[in-house]
């Protein structure tokens, strides 16, 4: 058969298929999300979240330590505080376990890059993202308190902040009390585009950060909506956010291509608690090869337009770029 277009020419071979890769991944890209906790000398296992662990400070130094030798040299670290309050008060405090781990690690580890989730799920006794008025998040209010949020991470250690809360007008917000107080050259990684989603179950038991009432839909978005997680990342954009990011990563590629396609600045996008522990689960059962999953979800990821990856398999990952399979 006479053939001039054989396209099969280009994937004869290893080398050459890496080549010609149109998806190219670097560690450098990478963001390993932690858990931290109050209490000295304890790793907790998180039951719904195989081989993730909460830390407490000294231990989490450990694993610090143990990226840092992978490759991975940025983290955004959680908290979970010993005690929560109505208005989420552990969330900004100078002793908060959060600032504790960012003032421990900037002292052992200067070279890691530390990100701070902005939020008060965590904080709260009731377990949403803001401040209550009746049975509602008060938005205008909330958002104020995130800004403390932010600028008591920055003060501890944050070499940046990632409000994940779903308030209007919180970029805005953090920004201007981030300048006011000369920390103007922190960037701001919103959650810009952030979905109501039942991929968050592990986390919420990781963080014990489920409402106590309700569901958080009224700030976070309907999955169903396209067009309205461009104008969320548009807003951010205009109040003064430097990455926009899209949460979850997996089910929202078609979002990740299209605001890669309207806007200039750098895409991040969450493999969140649900896509990894279905990875997990599946790979225990025997269903699939976890590796070669991982390595398949995290592609499609960057296929689709994002240049950041917050996930859980970071480590492996890496190690994965290290030995040729992907990136």
């Amino acid at each position: 058969m006479e053939m001039i277009q054989r396209p099969r020419r280009l994937r004869y071979g290893e080398n050459l298929r890496r080549m010609v890769r149109e998806t190219r991944m670097s560690k450098a890209s990478l963001i390993y999300p932690v858990f931290v906790m109050e209490g000295e000398n304890r790793q907790e296992e998180i039951s719904s979240m195989a081989g993730q662990y909460r830390y407490t400070v000294d231990r989490l130094l450990y694993k610090v330590e143990d990226m840092l030798n992978a490759g991975v040299d940025k983290m955004m670290l959680f908290g979970i505080p010993a005690e929560k309050d109505e208005v989420g008060s552990g969330a900004y405090a100078e002793d908060g376990i959060v600032q504790k781990g960012f003032r421990a690690i900037k002292a052992r580890f200067p070279e890691m890059y530390l990100i701070g989730d902005v939020c008060m799920c965590e904080y709260t006794s009731h377990g949403h993202c803001g401040i209550l008025h009746g049975q509602e998040v008060d938005n205008d209010t909330t958002i104020q308190y995130l800004a403390k949020i932010a600028l008591s991470q920055v003060e501890a250690g944050a070499d940046m902040v990632a409000p994940s809360d779903m308030m209007d007008g919180r970029v805005a917000a953090i920004r201007k009390l981030l300048d006011e107080k000369g920390h103007e050259n922190v960037p701001i990684m919103s959650y810009a585009v952030k979905y109501a989603s039942a991929f968050y179950g592990p986390f919420r038991e990781a963080a014990d950060s489920a409402p106590a009432f309700g569901d958080r839909k009224s700030y976070q978005m309907d999955f169903h909506n396209r067009r309205e997680g461009i104008k969320e990342a548009l807003l951010d954009l205009e109040e003064g956010a430097d990455i926009l990011m899209v949460k979850p990563a997996m089910a929202f590629g078609d979002v990740i291509h299209e605001l890669k396609e309207t806007v200039d600045v750098p895409i991040a996008a969450y493999n969140v608690s649900g896509e990894y522990s279905m990875v997990k689960a599946a790979a225990q059962l025997g269903y699939i090869d976890e590796t070669a999953m991982m390595c398949e979800i995290a592609t499609s990821t960057f296929r689709a337009g994002a240049d950041i990856y917050l996930t859980y398999f970071a480590k492996e990952l890496a190690q994965c770029m290290d030995e040729g399979r992907i990136g």
